[in-house]
């Protein structure tokens, strides 16, 4: 008997929905849900919620014993539209490839893939393998060309003046004026609509009469076409190109050069399909939108429309929203280069799709793995709340098991800080790795891989370099001379506790310690105003002996990483 829901999370909540909802549309069938992406440039993080959504509802319903597909169709036979920014290997001679389908636009120079396509696929591929995404992988342009949909392309020709009658609904429309903080911009536009059709045009404006299909041209191979006329019973459809001159005259019943136009073609797909679940981007509320429109033309091919949420965007922090028409936008693959898959998946999995949220490429991304492990403990004690023991689940395994995990997760600000110091000397990093804990000392790096590899690319990639961190050859000798008897006395305690202290612990009590005897307290004495003050000057006064700056990496990590013979020289010892 398959288990239903009893947790409160969003994605519970869903996968209720869906499973009724499928039950009444298609019982005994698997359950479908679906994605859509477009490989016109970069696909990036944002783009990632609209497979993640998706993705953690039918695992969900997996997990319950449902059999579900997750579709993901690559919208590899759009148009290519524009010459993304920023896009290695790419100048503005792509230009001259604009209005063809991006399968027959060349990669960018020192590609290994054969098509524009392709090679911004594969990346995401990767990565959706990496984050345990389990999916059914359907190319828009194998299924235009083979003739997969010739049925439903002539049905829609057929019912070219009820389609056209529904689009002309919204064609004067204008949308209301939006609720909303912040202006939506053309690039949140593009982002949200997934393939980045908003812009495309709906069929309309040929002189001989509405067409909802668009042939690529035969010498050209750009969609930048016009239908001049159709025959019904012949299925005889005559094109002119604006672009090459070139004219045709084909027999639709067997021509494979062309797709139904944007507000159609994806309509036409959730009634082929049966799809019960697939998440729009939140410009969907406007009049005239893709998924509205769709709502209303999907009943010309007998579908019902697909229920499913409207996300909110994703952020980078410190950096610009994204935009998938523009390079330099960072990937999902660019994130799991500096953090662990059950990290991004959480970051999703904790966040309903309406809520906007941030991913961290700054120094944020420490904190965020502090709050990680801090869930992981409160998982292991059982002091965890439903809702957040049900997103840590979602994104520590899959139905079909649990994700490739760090042996031993040490914390992700310490690994920086000792990558950091050590510039990614594996033997260095040993080193203080295992004086963290001297009575359960790190022996092979292998125990806090992958997320040590994690936190060095994070350095190495991320921070600038003015803000890493370079430990001082020799003593800050003007400095060690100015000090009072009150800094000698200081540094002196220090020193001298250093042997006893030495370990991750016993330098944090050390450190905090010092000040506490200078003025008088016990060492375990509480912080008081006046206290957290001295503290704070004793820090910088050793940051600025260690690594002539007045903050760095914490200071015990600063410690165990410089070594104790070397601390002393630079402390004046």
């Amino acid at each position: 008997m398959a288990q239903s829901s009893t947790e409160t999370d969003w994605v519970s909540r869903f996968a209720d929905e869906v499973i009724a909802e499928s039950e009444r549309r298609a019982p005994g069938k698997p359950v479908v849900v679906a994605s859509g992406l477009s490989p016109s440039g970069p696909i990036h993080l944002g783009n990632l919620r609209e497979v993640m959504t998706p993705h953690l509802v039918a695992d969900e319903i997996r997990r319950r014993g449902h059999e579900v597909r997750h579709l993901i169709s690559w919208d590899d036979y759009d148009r290519y539209r524009k010459v993304p920014g920023g896009v290695a290997g790419v100048d503005e001679s792509w230009a001259e490839h604009i209005g063809k389908p991006l399968t027959s636009v060349p990669a960018p120079a020192g590609s290994p893939h054969p098509n524009w396509a392709e090679h911004f696929k594969a990346a995401m591929v990767e990565a959706l393998a990496e984050l345990g995404v389990e999916y059914d992988p359907i190319s828009q342009t194998e299924q235009y060309t083979s003739g997969v949909y010739r049925e439903q392309i002539l049905h829609a020709m057929r019912h070219r003046a009820d389609i056209d009658a529904i689009l002309d609904q919204y064609r004067t429309k204008k949308a209301p004026k939006k609720q909303s903080q912040k202006p939506v911009d053309e690039a949140e536009l593009e982002a949200a609509e997934g393939s980045g059709a908003a812009a495309e045009d709906d069929g309309s404006g040929g002189g001989a009469g509405y067409f909802p299909y668009k042939p690529y041209c035969g010498r050209c191979e750009k969609d930048l076409t016009t239908v001049t006329s159709y025959d019904d019973e012949t299925t005889a459809l005559a094109y002119t190109c604006t672009s090459c001159g070139f004219a045709e005259t084909v027999e639709l019943n067997e021509f494979n050069r062309g797709k139904l136009v944007w507000k159609v073609d994806w309509p036409m797909r959730w009634a082929y399909e049966g799809v019960i679940f697939e998440p729009s981007g939140v410009d969907h509320s406007s009049p005239g939108s893709s998924f509205q429109v769709g709502g209303q033309i999907v009943g010309i091919f007998d579908g019902v429309q697909p229920i499913g949420p409207m996300y909110a965007f994703v952020g980078i922090s410190g950096m610009a929203k994204m935009s998938s028409s523009r390079g330099g936008v960072p990937t999902p693959a660019d994130a799991l280069k500096i953090m662990e898959p059950q990290l991004l998946r959480w970051l999703y999995a904790r966040r309903k799709p309406n809520q906007s949220f941030k991913i961290a490429f700054d120094q944020e991304i420490q904190r965020l793995y502090d709050e990680w492990d801090k869930l992981e403990a409160k998982v292991a004690d059982g002091s965890v709340l439903p809702a957040d023991a049900a997103a840590y689940a979602r994104a520590a395994r899959t139905a079909a098991g649990e994700l490739p995990r760090t042996p031993r997760p040490l914390p992700y600000r310490t690994l920086a800080s000792v990558v950091d110091i050590t510039a990614g000397h594996d033997e260095q990093t040993l080193r203080i790795l295992g004086e963290l804990d001297p009575e359960n000392p790190v022996t092979s790096l292998d125990e806090v891989r992958p997320r040590l590899d994690r936190a060095e690319n994070w350095i190495t990639t991320q921070v600038p370099a003015d803000q890493r961190t370079i430990v001082r050859d020799e003593p800050d000798a003007d400095l060690l001379g100015s000090l009072d008897d009150e800094g000698r006395e200081s540094l002196r305690l220090l020193l001298e506790g250093l042997d006893s202290h030495w370990s991750l612990d016993g330098l944090t009590t050390l450190v905090y310690g010092v000040p506490k005897v200078m003025a008088g307290l016990d060492p375990e004495a509480k912080p008081t105003p006046e206290l957290k003050l001295a503290q704070r000057a004793f820090f910088a006064l050793l940051y600025k002996l260690l690594v002539s700056r007045e903050t760095g990496p914490r200071l015990p990590t600063l410690l165990l990483a410089v070594g104790a013979d070397r601390v002393r020289k630079l402390l004046g010892a």
